[in-house]
């Protein structure tokens, strides 16, 4: 048994398999020992290895600097506040748009649903018609596109990209993004953009995945989805937080600007930096190969004004830390903390309480000629030979412009929440609609009627439609203006709509691409067919509905009391219960009650956006060249356009008629008008034409050209005058006689040389800076002097063309006895601790060496016209200056323009006040004496700036 056992034993160690076994035991038991090793021994170390800890440096944002006022008063600060962010931790799998897009849309929601607003800071917009729409031009457009395709320069655009529509941008990012749905699951080509998500949505998500986009190189800073949340928002968020992958809330710093609707065209606003400001920015702050950049594609820099002018007084120094990431991006650790630098703080020349009280001055004075010219009337023609001065404006004129101009919404009218009022109000124009668009097909298959035969609506109705809509808007049409079929349209009026469509047809005019039909089988009739279906598309669109709106009101389909029912009921305006039921019940009539809105600055001249509406105001102290107060009327929030753009306001403001965002004080350049005398009367003075004593005979008409003949604004005539007399009553002969001796040559025979004459006048006009600009810090317009005949140029007609500002710095140069300045805005720049950093004084640009007697001579005659004026002697102000008047478009009322300094002894301000289409100059010369008034007398501060319509003088003479 022994020996049995012995051999299964020795057979046992010799067979194969035992062998193998052996070798599996001594391979698992390395295997064991090796994982312990991993697992307990050195797993910890091996974890940290594992979870690839990248280290990175991130920079920190310093705190932007302040802007104050002259006198220290805060104008711009910043302010803490929450923001919603999002970290890009999703995994890059197939799944990540679907997933972050979900998220996304899912916190678009929560923030709105407690009142907040997600990022618009795109230059896509929703219009009024639910179209997306452009909110940039011009080279502006050309760089978004070229970073929307990924471009590093404009010139590398495709044509096709070049020539993207907005929609065409939105299908590509949502594509991108993969917003949007297949058709069919499986089917990648079936992906249709947007497609399961409201315009607006897949718009907002556009914006917050593009900036994503921008922000992709360092996964480990978030993106901010909203600003300035509130604390109903920030616990909405950290309550769904673990659904929420990525979203955060965030301490945060804004933009605030105090009082910002007076300053929003000086100071600017902040935006989010572009990739060419990044790039110039960069190379403007640039410290050498090795050290980084100052600026980084997040960063938020100044868009406009004062903010971006100063842009590198005000960014500050960034931070910096070192952290660890892991391998998604997720920060996990961090160390060598260096805090940031706050920005510097700058000083403005303004005075902050002048800035505001001249603002509300123009306001209440534009309202108050706007009451002046109001009549209850439907209509107003101007006669073949009444002047603008008398136009007068319709109280339906009035009532049209709260539609015209966007006061009224359209939208809350046809929304459920419409009250009584926009109700009937809507249903009248529903009725309106049917109607116009019943006649509109009628006329274009059966009637044919040729266009000069129609009624003025239908005719207007046309027009629109030929050159608005198919030729300027949507491009549909492109015309031969030489071909004589289109002049028997545009100018004969002799054809009707119908024929002048086929025929653009047949000289295929009309692109067919754009009508959405198939073109190879399509005849003429057809093409006409589709036309007027695309027509019909169209006309349902806002611009359309205004004008059914105008004659809806004309033809009394709606009426005053409605409209006026309709502001209440929109809540645009507030009036007691008494005088609410007054209108009601007829007791005080929709006129009466349309005039107190205007005079109590309820509804605005900017509202209105009817002429006037418009206003700049510059002073100046003449003895330092600094700006006290720029102001333009009317103007906008800048609040709402930093720290990201509010895209709903800003599209309002493009919208808006009464252009807010234009600069009337910088950019608006018109005549000066008779303000320009004093440079030709110092001309004439230094060249020899004439001396103080030399007169000249007014005799009302002006003979010396063979051409033509120009008349005095007095066309009997003012007589002998000399020059101080002639600025005094603004004697246009007078100065037309000193143009054309200027061209005179020494040969009687060969009359007045135009060029001789205005380089002569040019040198002087030079000379009182009127040849470039002013020196003012943001952005100006370039004047334009006029080369046109000499004498209409010398009463400051012809082709001048300047600004409020540049007018300032003139009358500045004019009221100190020949320093003309470089107009500065800004005072000096300190740090946070007050320590001066840099002063800023205004150079002179250059001095005008000029006779006592000859500077005596002008500012006599600029005194006399203030003393001819009761209401600047009632005031009790000394003063000189002189009015002007500019003609622009024979049918609307011409600018008026006032430029003078004060005291008139030792001047302390200069003043250049310019209201657009203001009728009347005298108009512009009491808005101006109410400023010298606030200025001078601050007991009247209360009686000045009442918070209502100001009347001013009745006006006489509205020509000088």
């Amino acid at each position: 048994m022994f020996e049995r056992f012995r051999d299964n034993f020795l057979n046992l160690i010799n067979s194969r398999l035992i062998v193998l076994t052996l070798v599996v035991i001594l391979m698992g038991g390395v295997l064991i020992h090796r994982v312990f090793v991993l697992q307990i021994v050195e797993g910890e170390n091996y974890l940290n290895e594992f979870s690839l800890k990248i280290k990175k440096e991130r920079s920190i944002s310093s705190s932007r600097g302040k802007i104050f006022d002259r006198n220290g008063k805060l104008l711009a600060y910043n302010d803490l506040a929450y923001s919603v962010t999002i970290e890009d931790v999703y995994e890059s799998d197939k799944n990540k748009n679907k997933n972050l897009n979900a998220t996304l849309l899912e916190t678009i929601h929560i923030i709105e649903k407690n009142g907040d607003s997600v990022i618009s800071d795109f230059n896509i917009y929703l219009d009024k018609n639910g179209e997306y729409a452009f909110n940039v031009t011009d080279t502006k457009l050309l760089r978004f596109l070229a970073d929307i395709y990924g471009h590093a320069s404009i010139d590398n655009l495709k044509e096709k990209e070049k020539n993207a529509t907005p929609q065409d941008v939105i299908n590509y990012m949502a594509e991108t993004y993969g917003i949007g749905e297949r058709t069919d699951p499986d089917d990648k080509s079936t992906f249709v953009p947007g497609q399961g998500y409201t315009k607006a949505e897949v718009l907002k998500l556009i914006t917050i995945r593009y900036a994503m986009k921008a922000n992709s190189y360092q996964k480990y800073i978030p993106t901010t989805i909203a600003t300035d949340v509130s604390e109903k928002t920030v616990a909405a968020v950290k309550e769904n937080n673990d659904a929420l992958l990525g979203i955060d809330i965030a301490e945060d710093t804004i933009r605030r600007y105090i009082n910002g609707t007076y300053f929003s065209h000086i100071i600017g606003y902040t935006g989010k930096i572009s990739s060419d400001e990044l790039k110039s920015l960069n190379e403007e702050t640039s410290r050498g190969e090795d050290e980084p950049d100052r600026y980084e594609m997040n960063d938020t820099v100044g868009k406009s004004g004062i903010e971006k002018v100063m842009e590198t007084y005000l960014q500050g120094e960034k931070g910096s830390e070192t952290i660890y990431v892991d391998n998604l991006g997720k920060e996990i650790d961090s160390e060598g903390r260096v805090d940031p630098v706050a920005g510097n703080d700058v000083y403005l020349t303004l005075d902050a309480d002048l800035q505001e009280a001249v603002y509300n001055i123009l306001e209440q004075s534009i309202a108050g000629l706007l009451l002046d010219k109001i009549e209850n009337i439907k209509e107003f023609k101007l006669g073949a030979n009444q002047k603008a001065s008398t136009i007068k404006i319709p109280i339906d004129d009035v009532y049209f412009a709260l539609f015209n101009n966007n006061v009224i919404s359209l939208e809350h009218m046809a929304s459920a929440g419409a009250g009584d009022n926009e109700q009937a109000v809507r249903t009248a124009f529903l009725q309106k609609k049917e109607q116009v668009w019943s006649w509109l097909r009628e006329e274009l298959y059966n009637r044919r009627t040729p266009y000069n035969q129609l009624a003025e609506e239908y005719q207007s109705y046309e027009s629109y439609i030929v050159t608005n809509l198919l030729i300027n808007d949507t491009k549909v049409l492109s015309v031969d203006s030489k071909d004589e079929t289109y002049k028997a349209w545009s100018e004969e009026e002799t054809i009707s709509l119908s024929d002048f469509l086929e025929y653009a047809i047949s000289r295929n005019w009309v692109d067919v691409s754009r009508l959405d039909m198939d073109t190879q089988y399509a005849d003429s009739s057809e093409v006409f067919d589709r036309l007027v279906d695309y027509i019909s598309l169209e006309l349902d669109k806002t611009a359309f509905h205004k004008k059914l709106y105008k004659y809806m009101i004309r033809d009394n389909s709606i009426n005053g009391k409605q409209i006026c029912m309709v502001l209440l009921e929109q809540e645009l305006v507030s009036v007691s219960e008494e005088e609410k039921a007054a209108l009601e019940n007829g007791s005080t009539s929709s006129y009466t009650f349309m005039r107190k809105l205007i005079e109590h600055l309820q509804i605005t001249p900017a509202q209105l956006a009817l002429d006037p509406f418009s206003a700049s105001c510059v002073i100046v102290d003449p003895n330092t060249g600094e700006v006290l107060a720029l102001v333009s009327y009317p103007s906008y929030d800048n609040n709402k356009l930093a720290n990201g753009i509010d895209a709903d306001y800003y599209a309002s403001l493009q919208n808006d008629l009464s252009l807010p965002l234009w600069d009337y004080a910088t950019q608006m350049r018109s005549a000066p008008g008779s303000t320009y005398k004093m440079v030709v009367a110092s001309a004439a003075l230094m060249d020899g034409i004439i001396d103080t004593r030399s007169t000249v005979d007014c005799v009302g008409s002006f003979t010396r050209y063979s051409d033509i003949v120009m008349r005095c604004w007095n066309t009997y005539g003012h007589g002998n005058l000399n020059v101080s007399q002639a600025i005094t009553h603004s004697c246009n002969y007078f100065f037309y006689e000193m143009g054309y001796r200027f061209g005179l040559s020494g040969d009687p025979e060969s009359g007045t040389n135009f060029e001789l004459a205005n380089t002569r006048m040019r040198e002087y006009a030079d000379a009182y800076g009127l040849t470039d600009k002013s020196g003012v810090e943001i952005e100006e317009s370039m004047p334009q002097f006029s080369m046109a005949n000499p004498s209409a140029s010398a009463i400051g007609q012809g082709e001048h063309n300047y600004t409020t500002v540049g007018l300032a710095r003139y009358v500045a140069t004019v009221a100190n006895s020949g320093t003309c300045y470089n107009l500065s805005l800004l005072d000096k720049v300190t740090d946070r601790s007050g320590n001066l950093l840099e002063d800023f004084t205004p150079e002179v640009r250059n001095t005008i060496e000029m006779p006592t007697a000859y500077w005596d001579a002008i500012h006599s005659g600029m005194k006399g016209v203030v003393e001819g004026k009761k209401y600047f002697v009632d005031a009790g102000i000394s003063a000189a200056g002189k009015t002007g008047t500019a003609d622009e478009n024979k049918l609307r009322p011409a600018h008026a323009l006032f430029l003078g300094y004060a005291p008139y002894e030792n001047p302390e301000i200069a003043i250049a006040t310019r209201i657009g289409n203001g009728y009347a100059s005298d108009y512009a010369a009491q808005i101006s004496c109410k400023v010298l008034q606030y200025y001078f007398n601050p007991d009247k501060e209360e009686d000045i700036l009442n918070g209502t319509a100001s009347q001013l003088e009745a006006v006489v003479n509205t020509e000088d």
